[in-house]
């Protein structure tokens, strides 16, 4: 808030407030803020020419998701399977295929009233047979 003495109030220095607004600050922030993104963009830009496939290609061959689910009793289901605890990184293994099993996707999905401790432990039993790409699937609200 700016101030202006003046002389002509009760004492030869009495304040009166000065209600202007001073945008000065602002706009040398402004402007500064404008230089600064002016000179990191180009910086920011990657000038390196990269002939990129297209993105319908062939090449990459998309397995079916393999869903893994846990009833509310408890028991473990691979697809529509039925599975134990002991035999489920096998039928895991069998669900995804291909050269090399545990680089796919494992979806886990367990009932609202499972007990935490069995969806636990299928995730401890798919990650001790080396299946680390475990995600956890929801229902949107």
């Amino acid at each position: 808030m700016a101030a202006s003495l003046a002389s002509h109030s009760h004492g030869a220095y009495a304040i009166r407030q000065n209600a202007e607004i001073n945008v000065t600050p602002f706009v040398d922030v402004m402007l500064v803020l404008l230089i600064i993104f002016m000179v990191a963009l180009p910086v920011s830009t990657v000038s390196v020419r990269v002939d990129l496939p297209p993105v319908g290609s062939t090449n990459a061959v998309s397995a079916p998701p393999v869903v893994v689910s846990v009833t509310l009793d408890g028991r473990a289901f691979v697809g529509d399977r039925a599975t134990t605890l002991g035999d489920l990184p096998a039928a895991v293994g069998a669900a995804i295929g291909g050269p090399n099993p545990t680089s796919g996707r494992i979806y886990l999905r367990g009932d609202e009233g499972v007990a935490y401790g069995k969806v636990i432990a299928v995730m401890n039993a798919l990650q001790a047979a080396g299946y680390h790409k475990v995600a956890l699937v929801g229902e949107a609200l």
